[in-house]
């Protein structure tokens, strides 16, 4: 069957869309400013086995949509071939008709693969084997691929522990696009969790120094932002449920990590101070080194037990969260302003709910310092879809600049997930054509265009300070 996901004006449902998108958005180039693509894999140029192997291991967002299809964990994650595992993906496409996976996976297959039919039992096998002999080839290795899509700049997620020897190995064998860490201290904020002195301890180890008082901590986590920012890292990020709205004392803060490293309970309102005492400490670190710091907020994760015990974490079974968020957030952004201690942050939300909560929250931040100092983040996991990404750029337009934001990211664990800049760039050349046509915006294409170009690239090019 013929594939209209894959035509030439997909989601250009205007002349202007059209021209906006041949013209200004496609050919930019893409800078993934937050993923989580292995640098291991990056640093080896690694060549994957087969279809499956690229594009079904790993991702919990097939394997989440194969579960509600009726297909049992073994032929999804468990023992079965990866040719049969395949073969589930393809029967259970078809039926997500409406979910993003739909679009995103008829995209992946044509973008990388030139694959232009619809995907499903009928031919699971002619695309497999396909798909699985070109990966054998030369032009299908990881570096190829990141080619393949023109990104320039790539930032992984990395914990303050990790060596960086990856990285170090792709700073010695560059290519065409940056690869940069990004600094995710989350485990060192968690103080409640299971394992957090485990965790300390490689902590300890990694920064050459022991830990014992929540001053060593900081000093610690210093010590691991200086060698990041000496292998080029520019940007932090923090995976929270949620920011807190509580007063503590440094006497406080101090009292609750000694007793937690000798071993005691931490309760929820230590835990709540400590998250927020810390948070403010490493921020006012970020804004010394100029880095931008980014918030995703609001999953609920791990919901399973079953799974997480069979698969362990990031296997499916995360959902939007309800929690509260805009106290707790104005408190960490007003108590670094008032200290000229506020870096570029950029804030994401997964609870729709919160869209205009947040897209208001970094509007009160601003300062003239910087064009979009305050960013409300791309539409995030859940919500990178269709629906979420419109309704986050009209929330954005009408609170906030659209012209000034930072653009899209992929969020993701596969090289093959980069069509979603273009899928996002239709979206929003579909937007300003629109708003053309109807005669809410004048037919100032030129110009119009510039405006898409900032969006797409130059935004964040001039934005996050990457080194040179």
């Amino acid at each position: 069957m013929q594939n209209p996901i894959v035509a030439e004006n997909f989601l250009l449902e205007s002349d202007a869309a059209q021209e906006l998108y041949h013209g200004y958005a496609a050919g930019a180039p893409i800078i993934d400013y937050h993923c989580h693509l292995p640098p291991e894999q990056i640093a080896s140029d690694h060549r994957f086995t087969n279809l499956t192997d690229i594009w079904l291991r790993g991702d919990h967002y097939k394997w989440r949509a194969m579960r509600a299809n009726g297909i049992a964990e073994e032929g999804i994650t468990g023992s079965a071939t990866d040719r049969q595992k395949h073969h589930n993906w393809a029967a259970t496409l078809p039926y997500t008709m409406r979910n993003p996976l739909y679009h995103w996976s008829h995209l992946e297959l044509d973008r990388y693969f030139g694959v232009d039919s619809l995907l499903g039992p009928e031919n699971a096998d002619a695309v497999y084997e396909h798909c699985s002999e070109l990966l054998q080839g030369p032009d299908f290795s990881v570096r190829s691929l990141v080619d393949r899509m023109n990104v320039k700049v790539i930032c992984t997620t990395d914990d303050p522990t990790d060596s960086l020897e990856h990285h170090r190995r792709i700073q010695d064998e560059p290519f065409s696009c940056r690869i940069l860490p990004g600094f995710r201290p989350d485990k060192s904020i968690l103080i409640a969790a299971e394992g957090y002195n485990e965790y300390i301890e490689l902590l300890a180890e990694a920064s050459d120094r022991e830990i014992g008082s929540y001053d060593d901590l900081l000093e610690a986590l210093q010590q691991r932002m200086d060698y990041f920012h000496g292998m080029g890292c520019r940007i932090s990020d923090h995976g929270l449920n949620e920011l807190f709205d509580v007063s503590y004392t440094d006497g406080e803060v101090r009292t609750i990590f000694a007793g937690r490293r000798a071993g005691r309970t931490v309760n929820l309102e230590e835990a709540q101070k400590f998250q927020t005492a810390l948070l403010v400490d490493l921020c006012r670190a970020y804004h010394r080194l100029g880095w931008t710091q980014q918030f995703h907020l609001g999953a609920l994760r791990n919901n399973n037990q079953r799974i997480l015990r069979q698969l362990g974490a990031d296997a499916g079974v995360d959902s939007i969260g309800d929690f509260s968020q805009a106290r707790g957030l104005a408190r960490l952004l007003n108590t670094l302003d008032n200290s000229d201690q506020l870096t570029k942050t950029v804030v994401y939300n997964l609870n729709p709910a919160d869209n205009e909560v947040i897209a208001t929250m970094v509007g009160n931040f601003n300062d003239g310092s910087v064009a979009g100092k305050m960013q409300y983040g791309s539409a995030w996991w859940f919500l990178d879809q269709l629906d979420g990404m419109e309704k986050q750029m009209n929330v954005l337009s009408n609170m906030g600049l659209l012209s000034r934001f930072v653009g899209m990211l992929t969020d993701s664990r596969s090289f093959l997930s980069f069509p979603r800049h273009e899928y996002f760039r239709r979206l929003l050349c579909n937007m300003f054509g629109q708003d053309i046509e109807r005669g809410l915006l004048p037919d100032d294409r030129k110009f119009i265009g510039t405006i898409i170009e900032d969006i797409c690239y130059n935004n964040a090019k001039n934005y996050f300070n990457f080194p040179a």
